[in-house]
C-alpha cells in the first residue's frame, strides 16, 4: 500500500469532458458579435472580463454566461439588441443540460482504487452544476467526499485536509490544471498528478516547467495505476 490515504480528483476535463463545451459556446457568442470586431478581439475582450469577474461570479458557467452579457455591451459599446442577449443567455442555458462524457477509463480506474483509498472529487466551479454532473456520470458511489471549491488555492486544500483529518504527505491530487490540481498541493507538502486533457481553458497555463519530487505527469488517466497500485 502506498502512503496516501485520499486520492482526490479534479472533476472537469478529468473525470468528464467540459472545455470544448465552453470553446463551442464562446464561438457562438464571437458569430453573434462578429459585426463589431474579428473573433480574435471579441474572445479578448470575453477573456479579459472573465478574468476580471472571478472575484465577483467566480468559476462556472453562470458567470461565463453573465460575462458574455457584460463582454456584449463593450463591445458593442453599449448598443448590442435585446435579441442577442436573449440569445447569449440560451447559449449559457445551453451549457447547463449538456451530456456528461465520461474521459477514458475513469469508471475502470476509480473501481480498482475503490477500497484501496479514501476517494475524494475536489473541483472548483458552480455548486449545483458540479452536483448535477455528477449524479448524471453515475460516479458518485465511488466517492467519499465531493468538494466544490470557490477556487483551488493553497488556503483552499489546507481546509479540504483539515475537513479529513489527513497531513499533506497523505493527499495526492489528480487533475488536468497545473495552475489549479498540482501548483497549490506541492506547496503544501502533497502529492500532485498532472493528466493533461487536449484543451485547457487559458487562465489556468503557467509559463514553466514544473520540478518537484512530489510531481508526476502521465499521458492518460490509466497510468495512474503505476502510481497506486
Amino acid at each position: 500500500m502506498k502512503p496516501f490515504k485520499v486520492v482526490a480528483f479534479d472533476a472537469d476535463d478529468t473525470l468528464w469532458v467540459n472545455e470544448p463545451y465552453f470553446n463551442d459556446a464562446e464561438k457562438q457568442f464571437c458569430v453573434l458579435m462578429e459585426d463589431y470586431l474579428t473573433h480574435q478581439s471579441i474572445s479578448q475582450i470575453l477573456f479579459k472580463t472573465q478574468i476580471d469577474n472571478l472575484p465577483l461570479y467566480g468559476y462556472g458557467i453562470k458567470g461565463f454566461t453573465l460575462s458574455m452579457v457584460e463582454a456584449a455591451e463593450v463591445i458593442s459599446k453599449g448598443t448590442v439588441s435585446h435579441k442577442v442577449i436573449s440569445r447569449i443567455i440560451s447559449i449559457g442555458k445551453d451549457l447547463l443540460t449538456k451530456p456528461v462524457e465520461l474521459i477514458d477509463e475513469v469508471e475502470d480506474v476509480l473501481k480498482e482504487l475503490k477500497g484501496k483509498y479514501k476517494l475524494v472529487v475536489a473541483t472548483k466551479g458552480d455548486l449545483k452544476d458540479q452536483h448535477r454532473k455528477l449524479h448524471k456520470s453515475g460516479l458518485g458511489s465511488y466517492f467519499h467526499h465531493i468538494e466544490v471549491m470557490t477556487d483551488k488555492e493553497e488556503l483552499d486544500y489546507q481546509k479540504l485536509l483539515g475537513r479529513l483529518d489527513i497531513k499533506p504527505e497523505e493527499f495526492i491530487m489528480i487533475g488536468n490544471s497545473l495552475r489549479s490540481d498540482v501548483l497549490p498541493v506541492l506547496e503544501l507538502g502533497g502529492h500532485a498528478v498532472h493528466v493533461p486533457f487536449h484543451t485547457t481553458w487559458l487562465h489556468e497555463h503557467i509559463d514553466h516547467e514544473i520540478v518537484h519530487p512530489n510531481f508526476t505527469a502521465i499521458t492518460k488517466l490509466s497510468e495512474i495505476r503505476n502510481i497506486l497500485l
